[in-house]
């Protein structure tokens, strides 16, 4: 009886595995293999940054597999923009990289967790629909750094995790990390379209949108993130804000083998309202 129970053991474990595979090889996980997400990322395991071991393939993964409309709508070479956008973005919020680095500035995405900021405030503003907990602090966790209470809430409703309340379970469980990151790339912020319509092609720019020098492309989910501080205030330098998420962004298109579309920058973009 022993004999048999191990063996039902084991084939159940190698049926997981199977399973697993399959799953990784459908949706995301057939456009960025383990490898790749490795390569595009190759530093973030690094022993100089404070989030080695976090950030994990099979994480991004289970995290993807859960807003089932990212990184597969369109073409391939949409959904390979869609897949360069977001990593690149989260790369550069998390990036432990200098003009020097080995392997160059944009191969360290994903050193960080936590906001560099050590004495980082609370980020409360005070809400009755989403209220800040006692003792908790709302400040940048995960790949997108996501802030403030009036995100941790929605964002928590969304995936199904009480984030007020334990806003770092965001900094300590990884899927939970991206499942945040995908949470505000799939969601529309107030004014603003999401991420994720930008770049599959779902976003028309309004007329005022147009006035306002904002063309479907990449650098609109730039203006999307941090375009009241980085937007619309002319070309910066090599390593600026702009220009590091450009970087990332080229890197990782070239590493899916797809061409990097139009608008890249938002220099000459309005932030939106």
């Amino acid at each position: 009886m022993r004999e048999v129970l191990i063996k039902l053991f084991t084939i159940a474990l190698f049926c997981l595995g199977i399973l697993s595979l399959t799953i990784q090889a459908q949706g995301v996980g057939s456009i960025i293999s383990s490898s790749t997400f490795d390569q595009m990322l190759k530093h973030r395991n690094d022993d100089a940054c404070p989030g080695k071991g976090f950030y994990t393939y099979d994480a991004f993964i289970a995290a993807a597999n859960s807003y089932s409309q990212f990184g597969t709508t369109g073409d391939t070479d949409t959904q390979k923009r869609e897949i360069a956008a977001f990593l690149a973005q989260t790369s550069h919020e998390t990036t432990g990289g200098w003009p020097t680095a080995p392997d160059g500035p944009y191969a360290w995405g994903y050193c960080f967790v936590r906001e560099k900021n050590g004495n980082a405030g609370d980020y409360c503003n005070q809400s009755s629909q989403y209220p800040c907990a006692s003792g908790q602090k709302y400040y940048g966790r995960g790949p997108i750094q996501i802030s403030y209470n009036y995100n941790y809430g929605p964002c928590g409703e969304a995936i199904g995790q009480n984030l007020l309340s334990n806003p770092d379970l965001v900094a300590t469980d990884p899927t939970v990390s991206f499942k945040s990151a995908l949470w505000f790339w799939m969601t529309p912020q107030s004014a603003k379209p999401s991420c994720h319509a930008v770049m599959t092609g779902q976003w028309t720019p309004s007329a005022a949108d147009q006035s306002a020098g904002r063309q479907p492309g990449y650098g609109v989910v730039t203006d999307i993130i941090n375009g009241g501080i980085e937007c619309g205030k002319g070309s910066d330098t090599t390593g600026a804000p702009v220009a590091d998420r450009i970087g990332f962004y080229k890197r990782y298109c070239d590493f899916l083998g797809v061409s990097y579309g139009n608008n890249l920058d938002c220099y000459n973009m309005q932030p939106f309202s």
